[in-house]
């Protein structure tokens, strides 16, 4: 059998243009190496909650059930995905790795570890949050010093006694910089000046008011959008900013190097720490792609708004695809539906010409 589409990745992304391909006359299959939905949701550290309310975290077609004020949990969110599947009956197929994606004249081959599989188009939808990074001199550090990456990262009880040293000034890095602050000396390491944004203003979330002034719908092509794009994301929520003036949270620049087991920093000081958690994103991992032209010199896809200069190949749910959202739930829906709509007119064209009807007709 060749599918009409075979969607890699059943996260946010997969599932949304999962939910269009649906609602189509189409033939597809949504595959994911976890073995659950929701799993890299489940396995965050345990105190994870969303900077954007169950308003502003649903995907298409389905509200986020519950207050539409209050913010989800990673289990929320892990549940709120199990249930979306079930509500439109989305044929995925779980425990499935793909090793390798090529064309033929006709096809794609996803190759997995299970079998070989042909489709006609193909949405990588795996997102940015794919191989944990950490500076290679971490190595240098001795096992004295605990050391845990944010994406493995549940909870204080899993660390070494002693002082804490968080590595990076996101919001994952934040929200774990504040549970340890209730029990630990922690400082926190930064590569800039962190800007803090309220999580609600006037009784509303801080989203309600980006939605009515624009600010969700500005595109990467706008003057506007350029400007936010190359900013730092900011801090939602002023715990940490109030932590920080109590000295309850100690900011230290940028981390550069290791020096006898202590941990050095770009204005020359340096420090001991018991535990360091690295809170330095991710990298994309796109080996398995086996198609030529696809990606710049950084290794990052080539791609107008999801859509590559491989006919047929499309990717869905990277930072800044085409909006601020559209690597987050509340706006990876308007990507989805776009993607979804170059599809249906592609699967359209072909069977036209091979019913030798005319597409201009």
């Amino acid at each position: 059998m060749i599918f009409d589409v075979v969607v890699i990745g059943a996260g946010q992304a997969g599932l949304s243009i999962g939910y269009f391909l649906k609602k189509a006359n189409v033939s597809f299959l949504i595959l994911d190496e976890a073995s659950m939905i929701g799993e890299s949701w489940r396995k965050r550290y345990d105190s994870l909650t969303l900077f954007t309310p169950r308003s502003y975290s649903s995907l298409p077609g389905l509200p986020f059930d519950g207050d539409s004020n209050k913010y989800p949990t990673k289990d929320d969110v892990a549940e709120y995905l199990s249930l979306y599947v079930h509500t439109f009956s989305l044929p995925v197929q779980l425990n499935t790795v793909v090793e390798k994606l090529t064309q033929t004249k006709t096809t794609f081959m996803i190759k997995t570890n299970k079998e070989e599989i042909a489709a006609k188009m193909v949405v990588a939808a795996t997102g940015p949050f794919q191989n944990p990074f950490i500076p290679e001199f971490s190595k240098m550090l001795s096992d004295q010093t605990y050391q845990v990456h944010s994406s493995s990262y549940k909870n204080p009880n899993q660390l070494k006694d002693g002082s804490v040293l968080v590595i990076g000034g996101g919001n994952s890095g934040a929200q774990i910089a504040v549970e340890l602050a209730k029990e630990r000396e922690v400082h926190l390491s930064v590569g800039s000046n962190i800007k803090f944004l309220p999580q609600n203003l006037l009784n509303k979330s801080i989203f309600w008011w980006f939605d009515k002034l624009g600010i969700l719908s500005l595109t990467v092509q706008s003057k506007l959008g350029q400007l936010i794009k190359k900013q730092p994301d900011p801090i939602f929520g002023l715990e940490l900013k109030s932590l920080i003036k109590k000295g309850a949270v100690t900011i230290i620049p940028r981390a550069t190097s290791v020096i006898n087991d202590h941990i050095a920093f770009s204005d020359g000081t340096n420090v001991k720490i018991q535990n360091v958690i690295w809170s330095t994103g991710f990298k994309s991992n796109y080996e398995w792609i086996d198609i030529p032209n696809l990606f710049n010199k950084e290794g990052f896809p080539l791609h107008q708004r999801g859509i590559t200069p491989i006919e047929g190949l499309y990717f869905l749910g990277l930072p800044w695809m085409y909006r601020r959202g559209s690597a987050l739930l509340q706006g990876i829906g308007d990507d989805a539906e776009y993607i979804f709509s170059q599809i249906k007119s592609e699967l359209d064209c072909k069977e036209n010409n091979n019913k030798g009807i005319s597409p201009h007709i």
